[in-house]
């Protein structure tokens, strides 16, 4: 993820015609400042994919939709954000239109270059969003999960997930293992054996 001084911005609408100029770049807009989203590890491919096809499954029938990070996400009036996948179980946020308004479950997948970042201020503007039920973050470099649930406005409860464990997601009320979410990757160390 880079940011640029110039390309601070005060106005929503200069962000939104930047990105519908800009087709295949994405920029994340936060209180003004914008962001240029760089791309990530085959490794981290490979996780946002799988977690993806996990929950498209899951859901296939149901009113709730799971999104890659081609999504943009409306967190308030002055934060747009693109979540590694997201899911609405809002009828509003289907159609032509530009981006989600009402997140269910957001999915960070961790890089070494946006962890601090996904772990302190994008987790802050996730628990201001009031829709958002349930925030994932997903390590690239070894097998583990936390899982944060919105207990009360302000309560958060934390998950801990390790390669043998089931994760419960209770705002879709589906589950699925680490070790399907983790199928085919490779770890640095590990003599080149997938999971």
């Amino acid at each position: 993820m880079a940011s640029y001084p110039w390309q601070d911005m005060t106005k929503i609408d200069e962000y939104l015609e930047l990105e519908r100029n800009n087709q295949g770049v994405r920029y994340e807009y936060i209180d003004g400042h914008i962001t240029m989203l760089a791309g990530g590890t085959l490794n981290h491919a490979t996780i946002s994919g799988n977690m993806f096809s996990i929950l498209h499954s899951a859901l296939r029938g149901r009113s709730c939709r799971a999104y890659t990070s081609d999504a943009r996400v409306r967190l308030s009036e002055t934060r747009y954000v693109y979540p590694d996948v997201t899911v609405t179980c809002d009828a509003r946020d289907r159609g032509s239109i530009d981006f989600i308004q009402y997140p269910r479950l957001v999915v960070e997948v961790l890089s070494p270059s946006t962890c601090d970042y996904d772990r302190g201020s994008k987790f802050t503007f996730y628990r201001e969003c009031p829709t958002i039920q349930e925030y994932m973050l997903i390590a690239t470099d070894h097998p583990a999960v936390e899982l944060f649930r919105r207990e009360k406005n302000t309560l958060w409860t934390l998950f801990l997930f390790a390669l043998e464990d089931s994760v419960q997601v209770s705002s879709l009320d589906l589950s699925f293992t680490v070790a399907e979410l983790y199928e085919g990757i490779i770890f640095a160390g590990s003599d080149d054996k997938q999971l």
